[in-house]
């Protein structure tokens, strides 16, 4: 059984950094894409950035290109979402996921599948 479980969120002001983690277990190995969304009050869950099991390439949302960096240790089995320049529109409910068959399927810069896997989500309050 696949679990995900998110950490790192909290509350920050603008232009302030924060760490996300995923630490991931099961057969996550075996997916090819592991990303990070992200969902607003009232907004629907959108992707913010994607990363290919190697760690070689890697997609982002525009709104996030430049200040948010995604990365992987697979021999730990942790997803990381570095963010930098932290802005209010970044306020959300920040999820992990993995990609899978009959999953829901989001397109992050260009690259579109099927992400199964979720975590539960951490926290991430950005205030002006």
């Amino acid at each position: 059984q696949v679990q995900m479980v998110e950490s790192g969120g909290g509350s920050v002001q603008a232009g302030g950094s924060l760490r996300l983690s995923c630490a991931a277990s099961g057969y996550t190995s075996s997916s090819a894409y592991m990303g990070w969304f992200r969902q607003a009050p009232g907004k629907e869950r959108e992707g913010v950035a994607i990363i290919d099991t190697g760690g070689s390439t890697t997609r982002y949302a525009d709104s996030v290109k430049g200040r948010f960096t995604i990365s992987r240790d697979n021999a730990k089995n942790t997803l990381y979402l570095q963010m930098n320049s932290l802005v209010p529109e970044d306020t959300g409910m920040y999820y992990c996921a993995a990609s899978g068959p009959a999953g829901t399927y989001y397109a992050v810069g260009g690259i579109g599948t099927w992400y199964k896997y979720w975590g539960q989500g951490t926290q991430v309050t950005v205030s002006s």
